[in-house]
């Protein structure tokens, strides 16, 4: 498996980038008294405590396995990233109630192009890590680096739509502007939190792996259901970035031990390097014994056998 705690420096980074951000922006705050650029720091402090929370997670999941988690600790990843996408939601809704209260009781901004500088200039900090994320979280499949990234996309279009408001505001001498995109802003970046929210869910409840890598697997055991051999059983669950996958071989009663066993290594051998990251468990069993086919209806899958079989 690729080398997994090496995915704690990118955590790191993500933590730079928020307390680079948050005096930035706080700054920009001070300085203009938007409440826009108020809510965009308030969302740094939580990216900020979201990296603290990825970096754990990353860590837990790098662990091996031992003899209370055989399986080893990948679905950590899935409580970082719920985690994440819980805060994406929070910061929304703190942006919404700052600017509900500004919208009531508007406010002349201060020193525009100042503070617009400078959560420009945060923005571009959070943008060029989140494109790092991204593309770590790719190569590595982490959940937990992907859903930093997004949660930092969601900071750079925040920011993107507060200097909107805060110019608009400005040119229009409509203070309102400000809190009213601010919200609009904040109801946009709730889909991301809920988006991660769900995917983090489905990750802790055993999805079966993508349905490209399923097809992949299929055609690995069709290629092999000849000479009467079958297949059935098939199983497959995601845990972070690792892989699991079980399934049934039946072949005839009068194969020796040997010759089932070296088939089950070939198999397990090629499905391996089709689907990476993935651990293969199989079982043999004889065609000609009906308690071979006895577990089939509790399975997901009977492939390789003709109608009737």
């Amino acid at each position: 498996m690729t080398d997994r705690p090496s995915l704690r420096r990118y955590a790191v980074i993500s933590i730079l980038a928020a307390l680079a951000t948050i005096a930035l922006k706080g700054g920009a705050y001070v300085i203009t008294g938007s409440v826009g650029l108020l809510s965009d720091a308030l969302e740094s402090l939580v990216n900020l405590a979201a990296a603290v929370v990825a970096l754990i997670a990353l860590g837990a999941a790098a662990r091996p396995e031992d003899e209370d988690h055989r399986y080893g600790h990948s679905k950590a990843e899935y409580f970082s990233s719920g985690f994440e996408g819980a805060l994406i939601l929070l910061a929304a809704a703190s942006i919404i109630y700052a600017s509900v209260g500004r919208l009531l009781q508007p406010r002349p901004i201060e020193q525009i192009a100042q503070g617009a500088a400078i959560a420009i200039a945060a923005s571009l900090i959070n943008l060029m890590v989140a494109r790092r994320l991204f593309h770590a979280g790719k190569i590595y499949q982490s959940i937990t680096l992907e859903a930093d990234a997004h949660h930092l996309m969601s900071d750079v279009w925040t920011s993107a739509g507060v200097v909107v408001g805060v110019a608009a505001a400005a040119l229009t001498g409509w203070q309102r502007l400000d809190p009213i995109i601010a919200i609009l802003v904040a109801l946009n970046i709730m889909r991301t939190g809920v988006s991660i929210l769900r995917r983090s869910l489905m990750g802790l409840l055993d999805t079966a792996i993508p349905e490209e890598l399923q097809h992949k697997i299929s055609e690995i055991l069709v290629r092999h259901a000849s000479d009467g051999v079958r297949f059935h059983a098939l199983r497959t669950r995601q845990a972070g970035a690792w892989r699991f996958i079980d399934f049934h071989v039946l072949v005839p009663g009068s194969w020796s031990v040997q010759r089932g066993h070296d088939l089950l290594e070939r198999i397990e051998e090629e499905v391996r390097a089709a689907v990476p990251n993935s651990t293969v468990f199989t079982h043999l069993e004889p065609i000609e014994d009906p308690a071979s086919f006895a577990d089939v209806g509790l399975e997901r899958a009977d492939l390789g056998n003709p109608p009737g079989s």
